[in-house]
């Protein structure tokens, strides 16, 4: 594919709201099968959300930034676009925020299968492997 792609920074109430829902519910909802009543949580209002958008301005990509918990999820990227780097560029955006806010610590739980996509950005697991909405995952850090 090798098509370019741009990063925005959005809070929730942003216009592109519909374009950030709209991914989510296609990767997490449709694809995971996460329930739509864990998806949508309270974190989403003061969140800091990342929209990987393509040339066309489709949403092909996001992430979620809780700075007060110092930590980042909701990480998806539409299927067709996997392996493209941009789940990668979303990941070193979310830690330059945070490094640039003053987190020192960022956390997150991934999908197991997902461990050595973050351990490329220097993340290590720090538990054992657990089941979340009828998936596994670890937990995981990086000191930024």
């Amino acid at each position: 594919m090798n098509q370019s792609f741009t990063i925005e920074i959005l809070a929730w109430n942003h216009p592109k709201q519909p374009l950030l829902k709209a991914l989510r519910e296609q990767v997490f909802i449709v694809e995971q099968s996460v329930p739509e009543y864990i998806e949508w949580d309270e974190y989403d209002d003061g969140a800091i959300h990342l929209l990987a958008m393509d040339e066309a301005a489709q949403a092909i990509g996001c992430a979620r930034i809780l700075l007060a918990r110092g930590r980042v999820g909701r990480m998806g990227v539409l299927q067709a676009w996997r392996g493209q780097g941009v789940g990668m560029a979303l990941l070193q955006k979310a830690i330059a925020i945070c490094k640039q806010e003053g987190v020192s610590q960022l956390q997150l739980s991934s999908q197991t299968h997902a461990i050595p996509f973050y351990q490329k950005a220097g993340f290590v697991v720090t538990s054992e492997a657990y089941i979340d909405v009828n998936i596994w995952h670890v937990d995981m850090q990086l000191n930024i």
